[in-house]
């Protein structure tokens, strides 16, 4: 917007043509069935993502590739075989950097990179299982500028795995917590019950029988004892991913490099992408 506007001041844009780009700017119809909502990172701070698995490949792959062509990245969730090869056509032809999040993409112009903002966010998920919604998370974080960690497989079931990864995550400075966790989903709780940072419980449908598509991890989460643990629906990374953007972003200046109280700064084992 405000690019538009220095190009009015300049003389380069009559007030026609400004008011015209701005329309542009704030939402893109693609051929009369879908209507991009390309300004929604200027009101909202969040990208738009795409929702690839309830649309055909070649809708789902086109919306991916405009956005990216309009706002110099796209992103997409949920991507199946058939997403996956359409996409990866359409991101050649029109020489796109596709960066894959398990299920989830950014689709990315040539040096494009998203503003940096204040705030890092830290994921942990229970097992391995729960990797997938963490991991759309971790795409929207990083599509909003800022820095993400990922610790995998420290869940209940072998508890004493969980305090050197989160200790090492509250030393690197994590201003939010997103805890991604299948079966029991209690993990959240116990994080959020060791620590003085914003925890956001993300529940996995991962599990048997009646609780096995996020159900138990869903109530596990609402009812737990933790005074202050939010939480996301089931298998909602993206969700879990814009709140931590946004609860960040709005502590993270305070938050971010601050290190635990009575330790020093330390190096996190964890891996950064």
């Amino acid at each position: 917007m405000q690019a538009i506007l220095r190009r009015l001041l300049a003389g380069e844009l009559s007030i026609e043509e400004a008011e015209a780009e701005l329309r542009r700017w704030q939402l893109e119809e693609l051929d009369g069935w879908a209507r991009l909502d390309v300004g929604r990172e200027g009101r909202r701070g969040l990208p738009e993502v795409v929702l690839a698995d309830a649309k055909a490949p070649a809708e789902a792959a086109g919306l991916v590739v405009r956005l990216a062509i309009e706002r110099g990245q796209g992103l997409a969730s949920r991507l199946g075989p058939e997403h996956w090869q359409e996409l990866e056509a359409r991101a050649a032809e029109a020489g796109l950097t596709l960066l894959r999040y398990g299920a989830a993409v950014r689709a990315v112009k040539p040096g494009f990179e998203p503003p940096p903002r204040p705030g890092r966010v830290g994921l942990i998920t229970a097992g391995t299982s729960d990797a997938g919604p963490a991991l759309e998370a971790r795409m929207v974080v990083e599509a909003c500028g800022l820095e993400a960690r990922l610790m995998a497989d420290v869940g209940v079931a072998g508890l004493h795995r969980l305090f050197r990864p989160l200790r090492d995550l509250l030393d690197w400075g994590a201003s939010v917590l997103v805890v991604a966790a299948g079966m029991d989903g209690v993990l959240p709780g116990v994080v959020a019950g060791l620590t003085d940072r914003p925890v956001i419980g993300l529940p996995v449908a991962v599990g048997y029988g009646v609780g096995g598509q996020g159900r138990a991890a869903l109530l596990t989460m609402l009812q737990s004892c933790s005074t202050g643990l939010v939480v996301v629906n089931v298998d909602n990374g993206v969700g879990a991913g814009a709140a931590a953007v946004l609860i960040a972003g709005a502590g993270g200046a305070a938050a971010a490099g601050r290190p635990r109280p009575g330790r020093a700064r330390r190096g996190s084992a964890g891996p950064a992408r």
